[in-house]
């Protein structure tokens, strides 16, 4: 008599399994042997769409830039998930795109699709059933199609406007079946079409920084020196003509660990420092009688307002230095900045 397995025993098919896949984690050059062929494969496929890019990718990047519609990007399963992605992309570099699922179009979603938009589908094998339903819907109220495919002579390339051929010669799985080789490939293509888009529109670093303001690329690329530099009162400035004792009590007042020197008309002579002060110390015998002329060091590096923030943290770091000046166009003093103030703004 065969007695039933204990509960919470797992059945023989299941134990094999385990035991497999602890036997391969036994072997971690057998783990990295198919890792390796994993990313050659994909490596490989991608490579492979270099040299079959052709006047198709041109030409669907002119039909974009000829509507003045959005992009609408659909595809089912994993290919929506590329699909998501790279309508991300695409509209975070210039090209104003968006997704929808092809199952939810047929159920409404189908009337954000205008007239003057370029509808992007992806399907490796062309034959999506989901997609292949709404392309009769998506072409008669005028917008363009774009078919990203791994088959060239399926219904939807045939139906497209413009084709890419994203096909592969395999995918990286063991058994040929689960999609990885063939999205990566079309994941590549969408990025080789958002960056074409990006540099045929001129869409700059600036651009790309007010697309992303949360980020540290918008901190960098957004913020001005004008936006968290000290101006008026708050900045220490003593005119050329002071006594150091004079200096020191405005450095003290402006807790900025320096003081601007300047000219009557506020043009900018020089700074005295907290290391300009210790080494005065070190060295004079009387500081009673010293004059800030004679001690502060002359032609300050300095930077203008509207500069970027990224900039000041440049100047700082190439030269050492923990503050900076800020001049307008005729070199007058109109603000101070410190690295505690590039911390703040989170520019660092």
């Amino acid at each position: 008599m065969i007695s039933a397995a204990p509960s919470g025993v797992p059945a023989a098919k299941e134990r094999t399994g385990a035991v497999a896949a602890t036997g391969i984690l036994h072997d971690p050059q057998a783990v990295l042997a198919l890792a390796r062929r994993v990313l050659s494969i994909e490596a490989d496929a991608v490579q492979a769409l270099a040299g079959r890019l052709d006047a198709s990718f041109v030409e669907a990047v002119a039909l974009i830039l000829g509507r003045h519609g959005r992009v609408v990007v659909s595809g089912m399963g994993k290919s929506g998930h590329i699909a998501r992605k790279i309508a991300s992309t695409l509209a975070s570099t210039g090209t104003p795109a968006y997704f929808v699922h092809p199952a939810e179009a047929s159920h409404g979603d189908l009337g954000m699709v205008l007239a003057e938009d370029v509808f992007v589908a992806l399907s490796n094998s062309g034959e999506s059933d989901e997609l292949l339903a709404i392309i009769p819907l998506v072409k008669r109220c005028g917008a363009k199609l774009v078919a990203i495919t791994g088959a060239p002579d399926s219904t939807l390339a045939r139906e497209a406007d413009v084709h890419l051929d994203a096909r592969v010669t395999q995918e990286a799985c063991p058994h040929n079946l689960a999609p990885t080789a063939s999205t990566t490939a079309a994941l590549a293509l969408g990025d080789a079409l958002a960056v074409a888009l990006l540099n045929a529109r001129g869409f700059s670093a600036e651009d790309f920084a007010r697309a992303h303001p949360g980020g540290a690329l918008g901190r960098r690329l957004l913020t001005h020196v004008s936006d968290v530099m000290h101006s008026g009162a708050d900045v220490p400035a003593v005119q050329e003509t002071a006594t150091l004792m004079e200096a020191i009590l405005e450095m003290t007042r402006g807790r900025l660990g320096m003081t601007a020197v300047i000219s009557t008309d506020r043009r900018l002579r020089g700074v005295f420092t907290d290391g300009d002060l210790r080494r005065t110390l070190e060295h004079a015998k009387d500081i009673s009688s010293l004059r800030i002329a004679d001690v502060m060091s002359p032609h300050p590096r300095r930077i203008r307002p509207h500069a970027l923030a990224a900039e000041a943290v440049q100047i700082m770091d190439e030269h050492r230095i923990n503050q900076l000046l800020v001049v307008d166009e005729a070199d007058r003093l109109v603000g101070a900045l410190n690295m505690h103030d590039l911390f703040r703004a989170r520019v660092l």
